[in-house]
């Protein structure tokens, strides 16, 4: 069974096409476009967009050519509904539609922040795990029950990637920010007292952000290494309390934040202390891509009837805790 998907809720436009064989998935191909705004400011919604409108015939074309098939080989369609920027999310619709409509071929909207955990469980292998959900648009600590993934804990305010991406534009650097504080907090073993903000399971940045914009003409390096240190540290306490509530036995983390390794350390450390295992998605597939997108599609395709043309439309905000998961079991 092949499916395509379209992912294209903020700076990317990705189009993959997955092969479902049995219970197991295989990424024939997944080719992305990055909208990069220019630096010192963030994602501009109607430039995004206009990117992915004019770069998604050659994106889809590629996926094609390096899968090796035809349109006309699909079974499904599916693509990121939402959450996230509206014009951005249009153009991946509009795509899905007039290749659903024209070559008859099934559509499946799907949620973006459930791709994130789906490619995750797929790549890793975890079976049950808790997540940690760290990106530009979520901050969240998972775990599956009664149907639903359920919330443990998340941020009051903004994202860890929004933390990062912020501060980073402030420095003068472009989006997504995260790569070049990562590079500059690796310099530097001086850390510079921040705020920080643990409320029960819950972790709030924006104190964070504002204290180290306020110190940002000291040496940055430093900055960036007292901001990662503490945002992690609030994170892996938060998480290390869901663990032992929860008692579960797999750590995974998803998102386009699980690409930064000093994150990692610290969460092993915490799964070395629970007596969990720890699994993180491969940095290929951490961040925004329609490989998440896909299959998810093809999860779905087996449990739930497609969409109605007519019904085809997108949500800007959708929280992944309202969206019933028919494919997994409680």
């Amino acid at each position: 069974m092949l499916v395509l998907g379209i992912e294209s809720t903020a700076h990317t436009f990705s189009c993959a096409i997955l092969e479902k064989s049995g219970k197991k998935g295989k990424i024939l191909s997944d080719v992305r476009k990055i909208y990069r705004p220019p630096e010192g400011e963030g994602i501009h919604p109607r430039e995004a967009s206009r990117h992915h409108a004019e770069n998604s015939p050659d994106v889809l074309s590629e996926c094609l050519k390096k899968a090796a098939i035809k349109v006309t080989d699909l079974d499904i369609i599916s693509y990121a509904a939402g959450p996230g920027l509206g014009p951005c999310l249009r153009i991946g619709a509009v795509v899905a539609r007039s290749l659903g409509s024209y070559y008859k071929i099934p559509i499946y909207p799907v949620n973006h922040a459930i791709g994130h955990i789906e490619i995750g469980r797929m790549l890793t292998r975890a079976k049950d795990p808790l997540v940690l959900l760290v990106s530009g648009g979520h901050t969240m600590i998972l775990a599956f029950l009664f149907g639903k993934w359920r919330v443990f804990g998340e941020t009051l305010d903004i994202t860890l990637g929004q933390l990062l991406d912020q501060f980073g534009r402030c420095a003068g650097f472009a989006s997504p920010c995260g790569g070049k504080i990562e590079d500059l907090a690796s310099r530097s073993n001086n850390y510079i007292t921040l705020p920080y903000v643990v409320k029960g399971n819950d972790v709030s940045f924006s104190g964070l952000l504002s204290a180290a914009k306020n110190i940002m003409s000291k040496n940055l390096e430093d900055v960036c290494f007292s901001l990662q240190e503490t945002g992690f540290a609030m994170i892996g306490e938060a998480t290390e309390r869901a663990l032992s509530f929860t008692r579960k036995k797999e750590l995974l983390l998803v998102g386009g934040v699980a690409a930064n390794k000093r994150l990692s350390e610290i969460l092993e450390s915490v799964c070395k202390r629970q007596n969990c295992k720890f699994f993180v998605c491969p940095k290929e597939y951490a961040g925004d891509c329609g490989s998440q997108i896909s299959w998810v599609g093809l999860l779905e395709s087996a449990h739930i009837s497609p969409t109605p043309l007519g019904n085809t439309f997108v949500r800007q905000s959708w929280r992944l805790d309202s969206v019933e998961i028919p494919y997994i079991s409680s």
